[in-house]
């Protein structure tokens, strides 16, 4: 690896490439000291925007995979420390930002001042006028000018990392998604290519799905590195996803096609292709995974649509958010014809940028390590995208990853965007598993997650994200915590739809069978049969916490003179307590608030089995026990028929915690 690489900050195309991005000449100033601490730190120093002029704020970002203790200084051409940036962020790759709102023309220098090696110094000419951005062949919608490698990939890591970067006892969520990519002070490549390209909005609202697809193409749009997706199935007849064709950046106008068929349709080879589904530019995209049926033969012969060959950023967006779904993210992980692939679990791998393919239809990405400290656990943090188009930042744990072995529901747990090479006079193609398992950029293709059972797969997790003992009253107090984050998100939720409610004369439709979890319009929108499913299986966690530990003493530091036993004893009592001072309020159909300890949603799991309907009052939404003060403003209930639905079988999937497949 090279002891440093510079990227971007180039307006002509005759200036050396590194890394397969153009590369400023630099002088740097390095003692042998510290051209040592560079090779072990592996660094990297991007600069912001592309080519760097007075009228535009000079961010700088410097991403190393040691953990190199620096101060990063940014100073003007006078001599002066116009920013300084002590603070360095990640736990892999490591990273520090700094940032100077109007800087001056000329030559700026970039430090690393790092105890035990000399300072690593890096020059960032800054223009007097703007140059020309960096050009867009005709047809496409950018140029493809680097490869994605460690280095890519780690600056890939660090943007993700402080987009959404707060402190991890901090409430975070957006309304929609460019409400993060508008935020100069959390987005690094804001504006980044200098054509103003953040300044509007595109109306665009990603799923959970297309969210992390959306996020991988925003950076390889403005770095130029290669993009691609593919059309999968979600899953029938008890066999999992599989994906049929693959669309790349340097072949935009092939976009959108129709669903591809199940294997029983396939061979049935009907006359002509149904259409393409209409473009949905503004307002939501289809659901993440809509309910499988074979798609069905038109009556007559039918011209298959041309494809609309996009023409922007966001209209190529539009035709990926068609596309995709988590059908993708769940193809098994011994399949080489994917967008994604498994990984070990380990803190190198488990980086920023990470997906995670839930089992039953939902898709997160984990955006930083909160590491172990004085027995408190350690915890990643991901974010989400809700079907209302809303993001949301949480915490791993088991009530909101789940994880099972189920055939029919493809290969869930922790996957990496597949790297795509190629470029230039060779097309762009993806690397398979082995191809990735021997790359020296990369070498982590593992299959060990399909590989271990699933409390092996918890306890695996549990050891990654807070390897020494832990102290007993704070991994379950930081249990409580979590399922308290997940009540209170619900809150947001069942509000939401009691606001619909209010503008809405007539009765949402309420899906058949297992579709009542995937789904599109409404349904989807306001009602929570995948989060309270999720938070029945969070409320068993926490009540089951004080036998867990048990189970795994050996991970708990259980105090001299003391059983596992006489430790679980005062942890029933610390739960006891804790369930009982947490609170969340919810406001009622009349416009009051109710009060609602964390005691309480326990108490109230069975009725959890039930309250999931938009239909119903935000009352019976929370369970208020029939004929109480608590339900005495409840002014809606949901049709006869859909409650006579869900206290049918439904019911059980929610009270025996087995998610129902399609058949």
């Amino acid at each position: 690896m090279l002891f440093a690489r510079w990227f971007a900050v180039a307006a002509t195309a005759s200036l050396p490439i590194v890394g397969g991005l153009a590369a400023v000449p630099f002088s740097a100033t390095e003692s042998p000291a510290a051209a040592s601490c560079g090779d072990e730190a592996d660094l990297t120093v991007l600069p912001s925007p592309f080519a760097p002029w007075k009228g535009a704020p000079l961010r700088v970002m410097v991403v190393a995979e040691k953990p190199l203790d620096g101060t990063l200084s940014l100073v003007a051409p006078d001599g002066s420390a116009a920013a300084t940036s002590p603070h360095r962020q990640g736990a892999g790759p490591y990273s520090w930002f700094a940032e100077v709102a109007a800087p001056a023309a000329g030559t700026w220098h970039a430090t690393l001042a790092s105890a035990g090696c000399g300072p690593i110094t890096r020059e960032i000419v800054v223009a007097a006028q703007k140059t020309q951005p960096p050009a867009t062949p005709p047809g496409r919608i950018w140029q493809v000018r680097g490869s994605w490698n460690s280095t890519t990939e780690a600056l890939f890591s660090a943007w993700i990392e402080k987009l959404f970067d707060a402190p991890p006892d901090q409430d975070l969520s957006w309304k929609v998604w460019s409400e993060v990519l508008q935020d100069q002070s959390r987005n690094f490549l804001f504006n980044y290519l200098g054509r103003g390209e953040d300044n509007g909005k595109s109306g665009l609202r990603p799923d959970c799905a297309d969210f992390v697809y959306f996020l991988r193409a925003y950076f390889a749009y403005k770095m130029g590195l290669p993009f691609g997706y593919s059309n999968c199935s979600r899953g029938f007849g008890g066999r999992p996803p599989k994906c049929y064709q693959w669309f790349d950046i340097d072949h935009p106008e092939v976009t959108r096609p129709p669903p591809p068929p199940e294997p029983e349709a396939a061979s049935a080879t009907p006359a002509a292709a149904p259409p393409a589904p209409p473009p949905k530019l503004l307002g939501l995209f289809g659901r993440s995974d809509q309910a499988d049926t074979p798609p069905t033969p038109p009556a007559g012969p039918v011209a298959p649509p041309k494809p609309k060959r996009p023409t922007n950023f966001a209209e190529y967006l539009r035709d990926v958010g068609d596309v995709v779904h988590t059908g993708a993210v769940r193809v098994s992980g011994n399949d080489d014809n994917t967008d994604f692939y498994t990984i070990s679990l380990s803190q190198k791998t488990l980086r920023p940028g990470t997906v995670y393919a839930d089992p039953y239809g939902h898709v997160l990405m984990l955006v930083h390590l909160v590491p172990e400290s004085n027995g408190t656990p350690g915890v990643f943090l991901a974010v989400d995208a809700e079907p209302d188009g809303s993001i949301t930042r949480k915490r791993f744990w088991r009530g909101n990853f789940l994880f099972v072995h189920d055939p029919a529901l493809g290969g869930p747990g922790f996957k990496r965007f597949r790297p795509i090479v190629g470029g230039k006079d060779s097309p762009l193609r993806r690397l398979s598993n082995a191809e990735i398992a021997k790359n020296p950029q990369y070498g982590d293709f593992s299959l060990e997650q399909s590989q271990i059972s699933v409390e092996d797969f918890y306890d695996r997790m549990d050891d990654v994200m807070s390897p020494e003992p832990l102290d007993p009253v704070k991994a379950m107090t930081d249990a409580i915590a979590s399922l308290n984050e997940q009540v209170r998100t619900r809150v947001t939720s069942i509000e939401n739809g009691r606001k619909y409610l209010e503008k809405q004369a007539g009765i949402t439709a309420m899906p058949d069978g297992a579709s009542i979890f995937e789904t599109t319009g409404a349904w989807e929108d306001y009602s929570t049969p995948a989060r309270d499913f999720r938070l029945l299986i969070a409320s068993d966690v926490v009540r089951n916490f004080p036998d867990r530990l048990v189970r795994r003493a050996d991970r708990y530091a259980i105090p001299p003179g003391k059983s596992s036993e006489d430790v679980k004893r005062e942890l029933q009592g610390v739960l006891t307590s804790e369930l009982a001072s947490r609170k969340i309020s919810y406001t009622r159909s009349d416009g009051s608030q109710w009060t609602l300890t964390l005691k309480d949603v326990l108490d109230r799991a069975a009725d959890f089995e039930m309250a999931y309907n938009p239909n119903d009052c935000a009352e019976l939404r929370w369970a208020a026990p029939e004929g109480s003060q608590e339900a005495a403003t409840c002014k809606r209930r949901a049709p006869q028929a859909q409650r006579a639905k869900m206290s049918s079988d439904y019911r059980n999937w929610f009270r025996e915690r087995h998610w129902p497949t399609h058949s």
